[in-house]
């Protein structure tokens, strides 16, 4: 329980429904480790998030437990995200949180206190075809916060109850205010919760101060040297503002080079690319794709999809779109779907722009070229 509007309703329909419910509020950093004084009390995590999640419980009549993660969660998340970016990559911490404490953490305390199953707020629903769990997502597509949990494991869905996915948002604060719960008008906080200021470049200072070292380095347009960086951690693949450089038309980040602290830079249509490779790769849906098959691919949290094929080969997931897309950006998670139903994912490696289809039959590569299906 954050404190915040969703999980609240959550363990109130919960309470309602007859369960026995348990209020857990994770503490998962230190303020002094992630910005001195630049706290949000609005965010998740935050000391005013934990008093207001025991003053629901209190409602409720619920006991709640503040439990420390602080460890865990900087070992597996916040160094994660430090490391990511000095390999060049753009990470996404909510999608390893998801996976390693919300629930790998917390079903290890569900374990020690007895619980069955581990509950979240989140707009989804958790289905089972055979013996396969899988999410799908909530009524309330407006609020769809599947891309973020697709590397949930079999046992983990297996004990996941997802409250709130047959709801929309507006039903949801409806039914806080017919409770008089006391976050019945709380607003929504989308920072990251380690970085309260939303700002990452002074967050990366902070935290590695030897990156002064890396300012400097050349940024590169068809080899040649346009300007100079001043630290490649602090650009990403697919951003045009704030490269320091003036030049006759837009250029946009194409890649980041950290061991020849270089970042390179091109057109528009130089970001354009037909496929991907994801490592880390989790399905959930299906055991395994050993066939390409037919699906919508997000490559950002809010990016709508496209149409795709997508197959596992060994320990890799590969995608491939029907048109090319544009900013493929390693370290961020590539999610298929179809329907609502979520199939699984990766954390996309690299790109490519010619056809890895295995046993591309004449159909298939005419249906990729035209673009149809």
């Amino acid at each position: 329980m954050s404190g915040g509007l969703d999980s609240s309703v959550a363990a109130a329909l919960l309470v309602e429904q007859g369960y026995e419910v348990i209020g857990i509020t994770i503490k998962t950093y230190n303020y002094e480790d992630v910005g001195g004084n630049i706290v949000n009390e609005s965010n998740c995590c935050s000391i005013e998030g934990i008093n207001d999640a025991r003053r629901v419980c209190l409602q409720l009549g619920i006991p709640h437990y503040v439990v420390d993660f602080t460890v865990p969660f900087r070992k597996h998340i916040i160094d994660h995200f430090i490391d990511s970016y000095i390999s060049g990559e753009t990470p996404n911490p909510c999608v390893r949180c998801n996976r390693l404490i919300k629930w790998g953490e917390m079903l290890k305390k569900a374990d020690a206190l007895g619980a069955t199953y581990v509950a979240m707020g989140h707009y989804a629903r958790v289905r089972r075809s055979g013996d396969r769990y899988f999410i799908t997502r909530g009524v309330d597509r407006s609020k769809d916060q599947s891309y973020a949990l697709w590397t949930l494991t079999q046992d983990a869905l297996a004990r996941t109850l997802f409250p709130l996915g047959e709801y929309t948002k507006a039903e949801v604060r409806a039914i806080a205010e017919r409770l008089g719960l006391s976050v019945a008008r709380k607003g929504e906080s989308f920072d990251l919760c380690f970085i309260p200021d939303n700002n990452y470049h002074r967050f990366l200072k902070e935290q590695q101060p030897e990156l002064k070292d890396l300012e400097g380095g050349p940024i590169i347009f068809n080899g040649e040297v346009v300007g100079h960086h001043r630290g490649y951690p602090f650009y990403t693949v697919g951003q045009r503002r704030g490269l320091g450089i003036s030049y006759r038309q837009p250029l946009y980040v194409l890649n980041v080079i950290p061991e020849e602290n270089a970042v390179v830079v091109g057109t528009k249509d130089q970001l354009l690319h037909r496929g991907l490779i994801a490592h880390s790769v989790n399905l959930m849906k299906y055991a395994a794709l050993p066939q390409p098959r037919r699906v919508m691919a997000k490559i950002r949290y809010k990016d709508p999809g496209a149409p795709a094929y997508a197959w596992t080969d060994e320990d890799r997931l590969y995608v491939e779109f029907l048109e090319p897309r544009r900013a493929i950006t390693p370290g961020q998670s590539v999610v298929l779907y179809e329907g609502d139903d979520l199939i699984g994912g990766g954390v996309i490696a690299q790109w490519y722009d010619h056809s890895r289809l295995p046993d591309e039959t004449a159909e298939v590569a005419a249906e990729i070229e035209d673009g149809n299906g």
